[in-house]
């Protein structure tokens, strides 16, 4: 077992620091490097969050020739692919912030990096130690829904539309889509046990990022910020995915497992222009079933609890590598979304439906 968990950072953004100061509440723990190719940021990252011990570098591949255990990666979306790579390729544990990737080849090359070189890749969806969502997977894998007929997830801000590298296809890839959309395709997948897609017809638009009434950045809205996709799976499951940054709307709705037997609706937490999408807690749940031939409707009780969730995804990746325990959440699952994310804007573009391929 390592005594000292020896820790270094690729990319200083704003996500970075969120790592850090989870990495600091942990005990026998270092961050010992930090990477950024812009020339004095990693310094600035360094000096201003006191890691003394700290060393700065502007390549990533530098930085992985040193003494480490782990590395997040916190660079924006287009550098997931070759960051994580070399640093699977190095020997090195890998905490990679979600999206995992921006294209489905991109998501296969890491995975099989991963296996490759027996190094762990787990990537970063903290609402996944929300217990509430441990609660909504148990529901639908216990069987008490029957068979799971139709999904319906996603979630949609009526103004939350991020700026900087977030609206820039060159750095982020994707929009809405990949920022907030894959925590909608996490719960459902998860819950489902991460199913198998074979096709899917998808819809993306803009309207609202790249109008200067609605975003300060509108001459530079690159990406998609609204989305709604149907997705086939095997074992004749269908999902309906839809995604808002921006809409005219209070809200896209709750989150529907449809079964033979009963159906489980979900609702997302809060209020506001910055609420309605599956990135933390959950509102309420309701179980839809009949009881003695008569159609009635069951609360579940939601979990209150004070777990910081983003200190709890760090938290197991730092046990995973100190014990040597598979990735808490294995890329192998997160390529199938990385799948689904792909057909979509390959079948927004198209206008048609396309299909998946999946290579495992």
């Amino acid at each position: 077992m390592i005594k000292t968990v020896r820790i270094g950072i690729i990319g200083s953004g704003g996500i970075a620091h969120a790592h850090v100061s989870q990495y600091k509440k942990l005990p026998d723990v270092e961050i010992v490097a930090v990477a950024d190719v812009v020339p004095g940021k990693a310094q600035q990252f360094i000096d201003s969050l006191s890691l003394e011990n700290a060393q700065p570098f502007e390549d990533h591949r530098k930085l992985l020739e040193l003494d480490l255990d782990g590395v997040s990666i916190c660079t924006p979306n287009v550098s997931h692919h070759l960051t994580t790579v070399d640093a699977l390729r190095a020997g090195k544990q890998v905490l990679l912030e979600k999206p995992m990737s921006v294209t489905l080849s991109e998501a296969v090359d890491m995975v099989q990096a991963a296996r490759e070189s027996g190094s762990m890749l787990t990537i970063g969806f903290q609402p996944r130690y929300d217990p509430n969502m441990k609660l909504v997977q148990d529901i639908v894998q216990s069987g008490k829904l029957g068979k799971v007929y139709y999904v319906e997830t996603g979630g949609g801000r009526r103004r939350g539309m991020p700026g900087g590298t977030f609206i820039r296809k060159d750095l982020a890839g994707a929009g809405a889509m990949a920022d907030i959309g894959c925590y909608s395709l996490d719960m459902a997948l998860n819950a489902m046990g991460y199913p198998r897609p074979l096709t899917v017809s998808a819809y993306t638009s803009n309207h609202f990022g790249t109008n200067p009434l609605y975003h300060k950045e509108a001459d530079r809205f690159q990406v998609e910020d609204f989305g709604v996709a149907m997705v086939r799976f095997e074992n004749d499951l269908v999902l309906q995915f839809k995604i808002s940054w921006a809409m005219h709307m209070d809200s896209l709705g709750s989150t529907l497992f449809l079964g033979t037997d009963a159906g489980l609706k979900v609702e997302p937490f809060g209020t506001g222009n910055w609420s309605g999408v599956w990135d933390g807690k959950v509102g309420s749940m309701t179980m839809f079933h009949d009881f003695m031939g008569q159609q009635t409707s069951t609360p579940v009780p939601v979990i209150e609890h004070s777990k910081e969730l983003f200190f709890e995804k760090v938290r197991d990746f730092v046990d995973a590598v100190r014990e040597g325990l598979p990735a808490p959440i294995p890329g192998e699952q997160i390529l199938i979304q990385q799948a689904i994310i792909d057909g979509v804007l390959r079948s927004a573009e198209l206008k048609r439906e396309v299909s998946i391929e999946l290579p495992y």
